[in-house]
C-alpha cells in the first residue's frame, strides 16, 4: 500500500467510523453489528501503525466517541480500568496480557490479574 492509498483509505475509514460512533453514542442507534465497526476500527489502527504521518488528533483512534445521553452521571473510579479493547488473533492477547502485568507490578501488585469478558 503507498502513502497515498493508505491516506486514501484511512480518510474513509474515519469519516465511516466517526458516522457510526456518532449514531451509537449520541442517537443511541445501532447502524452496524460490533463486529464491523470493531474490524474497521482494527484496520484503520493498522494504517495508522504503518504510516505514523497519518495519525491525526481528530482520529477516532485517538479520542474517545460522541457526548453521553443526558440520563448518565458522571462518577470517578477509585481504580483505573484497563480494557483489552479488540483482539484479533493470540498474538495480540498475549501482547495485553504483557502490558497489564507491567502496569500492575509497577503498582506494586504481584497476583495475577482477574479477567471479566463480554461477547459482543
Amino acid at each position: 500500500m503507498t502513502m497515498m492509498e493508505a491516506k486514501s483509505r484511512a480518510d474513509k475509514l474515519r469519516t465511516e467510523l466517526d458516522r457510526i460512533r456518532y449514531d451509537y453514542h449520541v442517537l443511541d442507534q445501532e447502524t452496524v453489528s460490533e463486529a464491523v465497526k470493531s474490524s474497521l476500527m482494527h484496520e484503520l489502527t493498522e494504517i495508522e501503525e504503518l504510516f505514523p504521518g497519518l495519525v491525526t488528533p481528530d482520529s477516532p483512534t485517538q479520542r474517545v466517541a460522541g457526548e453521553p445521553l443526558p440520563g448518565f452521571k458522571k462518577i470517578t473510579h477509585t481504580r483505573q480500568g484497563n480494557s483489552l479493547n479488540d483482539v484479533f488473533d493470540d498474538t495480540e492477547i498475549y501482547s495485553w496480557e504483557k502490558r497489564i502485568t507491567k502496569v500492575l507490578q509497577d503498582e506494586g501488585i504481584s497476583e495475577r490479574p482477574e479477567y471479566f469478558a463480554e461477547l459482543k
